[in-house]
């Protein structure tokens, strides 16, 4: 049984516009359905693809604030979302998610100044405790984001788009063990990534966008593995043939 809290969404493309370039981005137009199979999704594919651009829909469609935040968040620096949305039908499973975020790397400075300005009468020592002490303000953006995330314990749905973009290496196999262990005790991630990192969580249901489709991948099947893997191995060959094309 799908005990999942987004069990599958539907793209209804007679709700989107003829003209809309939606309908050049060959993996989406394609698809009219998909289900969520595991604990952790992964949107992955070359830049142009669509995976953001669904991932954000998705969180759009849920509710979500499209710069990201939990479900109460409402504000907007610049208004760029696709309609796709308006086409998105999600089907919700039995569970009630016990928490809601939307993670987005690029906007992420401006959620966290909401956070500051929502929050409550909470003394500073005791609300900044759970990001380590500090203001989010006051870390970098690689530290405020991670810590952000880590403050949160219940089973939950959480979309975080390329995540990796504000993690250095190490700090993106902080991210890979607390995304384990929360998917591992209920909560549900759909995610958009690059990172061969990430990308190499062993319970991550894994959906390329290359080819002009929509399709699931083993994990060594994804350029990003591939292409890490060829520059590790062979970085002299490959430099060299890049530096005298």
């Amino acid at each position: 049984m799908n005990d999942k809290f987004t069990q599958s969404l539907h793209i209804d493309w007679s709700k989107i516009d003829e003209d809309s370039y939606l309908r050049d981005i060959p993996a989406l137009q394609q698809t009219n359905f998909l289900e969520f199979e595991k604990n952790i999704t992964i949107f992955v594919g070359e830049n142009g693809t669509g995976k953001s651009t669904l991932l954000e829909a998705i969180a759009t469609a849920y509710g979500f604030n499209p710069e990201g935040g939990n479900l109460n968040y409402r504000f907007s620096t610049f208004d760029d979302v696709s309609e796709l949305n308006r086409g998105i039908r999600l089907i919700k499973g039995y569970r009630r998610a016990a928490s809601n975020y939307f993670f987005r790397a690029e906007s992420f400075f401006n959620v966290a100044s909401k956070a500051e300005d929502y929050r409550d009468v909470t003394p500073k020592e005791i609300y900044y405790a759970r990001y380590g002490g500090k203001s989010l303000h006051e870390q970098s953006h690689g530290e405020s984001f991670l810590a952000y995330f880590q403050s949160f314990e219940e089973a939950g749905l959480y979309l975080m788009d390329e995540p990796e973009a504000a993690l250095s290496p190490q700090r993106q196999l902080s991210l890979f063990l607390q995304i384990s262990k929360m998917a591992e005790a209920g909560s549900q991630f759909i995610l958009a990534s690059h990172s061969p990192i990430l990308l190499g969580m062993p319970q991550a249901d894994i959906i390329s966008f290359d080819g002009g489709e929509m399709k699931r991948c083993g994990y060594e099947d994804t350029e990003s593995y591939q292409v890490m893997e060829m520059f590790i191995n062979h970085r002299d060959i490959l430099v060299g043939r890049l530096l005298d094309e």
